[in-house]
C-alpha cells in the first residue's frame, strides 16, 4: 500500500511539472537541463546549402529562439514580440503599412518578411545595416519607435525565469543569458524557417499542374522586355526576382519616385554614396500573395497596384536601375490578361505548408 501511494504521489509530481513547463506550450522539450548539441534538420529542397557564419542550427538553439522570437518581455512595456510584426500567416510579414511599436508609435518602414534568411547573401533590413542576421535580432528591441527596451534589461526580465535559464543551459551549455547568445539563439530560428513548398515548388518536382493562365504568367515572367517585338515581349521580372529564392540579393532604385520625392534615401543612408540614393534591398517573391502591403513604404496594397506599376508606373530618378530605365518610354505593354496571367503565377509561389507549420508557431498559449 505504501509503495502503491509512493507512485501516485510520484506521477502526480510528474504532471504538475508538466503543467509548469506548459506555461510556454510545448517548447520545452525535456526535464532534463543540459546542453544538448542535437543538429537541427532542415529540408533544403533544391536550395543549396546555406552558410550559417559559425552559428550551425542545433534544436535546442532553434527552440530557445523560438521563444525569444515571440517573448513579449522582450519589450519595454511586455506588449509586444517579433512575431507581432513578423506575423506566421501573412508569411512573417505585417499587414499594416506601419507597426505599431510600444507606445502605439510607428516604424519608418514595412516590415519585412522573415522566410529563407539563410540563403541572404548580403545585409538585413531594406537599407541593409545589418550586416548579419545576428545584428539584425538585436536592434528592433532597442529601436526607439519600435519595442523601446535595453538589452541589460531584457536580460535582467529571463534572468528571472528559470524556464529561460534551463533553455539557454540546453542551448548553450550554462545559465549565462548574454545579448550574443539572445541573438544567436533568434538568428538560429529565423534561419530554420524555409519557404519551398509551393505549388510552382512542386510544378517544378512534377508533382502540380499549373493552370493555363498560371502558365502564361510564367512565361511573362521570365521572357524578356522586347519593344522592337511586342507580340513576344515579356514583364522581364526574372532579371531581379531569379533564382530559388526570387530576388538577387542587390539594393535597387525601381522606380517610386522622382528624384525631388525621394525622402527616404535608403541604402546611401548607409554607405553615405549618392549612387545609392533611393535604393533598397531586392525582397523575394516568395508568398508575394499574403505579404501586402509592397514596397519599402507599403504605398501598394494589392499586386494589382504592383504590377501596374512596373507596367507603366515608373519614374525617372537619377539612380534609377538600367534594366527599369528601358522601359520608361514605352511601358512593359502588358494587356489586362496579362497583368491578370502575371498574377496568378505569382499566387503559385505561396507556401501554405509553411503559413500552417507548427514549428514556426507561436508556443506561448497566452499570446
Amino acid at each position: 500500500m505504501k509503495t502503491k501511494t509512493l507512485i501516485i504521489l510520484a506521477i502526480i509530481g510528474l504532471v504538475v511539472l508538466k503543467c509548469k513547463e506548459g506555461t510556454v506550450g510545448e517548447v520545452v522539450s525535456s526535464p532534463e537541463v543540459a546542453l544538448n548539441e542535437t543538429p537541427y534538420t532542415i529540408d533544403y529542397g533544391t536550395f543549396s546549402t546555406p552558410n550559417f557564419h559559425g552559428n550551425e542550427l542545433t534544436d535546442e538553439g532553434v527552440r530557445l529562439g523560438r521563444m525569444l522570437f515571440y517573448e513579449k518581455r522582450m519589450s519595454r512595456d511586455n506588449s509586444i514580440a517579433c512575431g507581432s510584426c513578423h506575423i506566421q500567416e501573412n508569411g512573417f510579414s505585417d499587414p499594416d503599412v506601419l507597426s505599431s511599436g510600444v507606445d502605439g508609435s510607428l516604424g519608418l518602414r514595412q516590415a519585412m518578411p522573415v522566410f529563407n534568411t539563410a540563403w541572404h547573401t548580403n545585409e538585413f533590413f531594406w537599407d541593409g545595416r545589418a550586416h548579419l542576421l545576428r545584428d539584425q535580432s538585436l536592434k528592433p528591441i532597442q529601436d526607439e519607435l519600435e519595442m523601446k527596451e535595453t538589452l541589460p534589461s531584457v536580460i535582467a526580465k529571463l534572468e528571472s525565469d528559470q524556464i529561460y535559464l534551463d533553455q539557454f543551459t540546453r542551448a548553450f551549455g550554462d545559465e549565462m543569458i548574454t545579448s550574443e547568445r539572445m541573438s544567436l539563439a533568434l538568428e538560429q530560428f529565423m534561419n530554420s524557417i524555409v519557404s519551398n513548398r509551393s505549388k510552382y515548388d512542386g510544378f517544378l518536382a512534377g508533382t502540380e499542374t499549373l493552370s493555363e493562365s498560371e502558365e502564361r504568367g510564367r512565361v511573362l515572367f521570365f521572357a524578356e522586355y522586347n519593344p522592337s517585338f511586342p507580340e513576344v515581349s515579356g514583364a522581364d521580372c526574372a532579371h531581379c526576382h531569379g533564382g530559388n529564392n526570387f530576388d538577387n540579393n542587390r539594393y535597387m532604385n525601381n522606380g517610386l519616385d522622382v528624384d525631388a520625392d525621394q525622402t527616404d534615401i535608403g541604402r546611401e543612408k548607409v554607405t553615405g554614396d549618392a549612387n545609392d540614393r533611393a535604393k533598397f534591398k531586392v525582397p523575394s517573391l516568395r508568398n508575394v500573395e499574403i505579404t501586402a502591403p509592397y514596397m519599402h513604404d507599403g504605398r501598394f496594397a494589392s499586386l494589382e497596384e504592383v504590377v501596374n506599376h512596373y507596367n507603366s508606373g515608373i519614374r525617372h530618378s537619377q539612380t534609377l536601375d538600367p534594366a527599369l530605365e528601358y522601359t520608361t518610354q514605352t511601358g512593359l505593354m502588358l494587356t489586362d490578361q496579362d497583368k491578370a496571367d502575371l498574377i496568378a503565377y505569382l499566387k503559385t509561389l505561396t507556401d501554405h505548408e509553411m503559413v500552417a507549420d507548427e514549428r514556426y508557431s507561436d508556443p506561448f498559449p497566452e499570446n
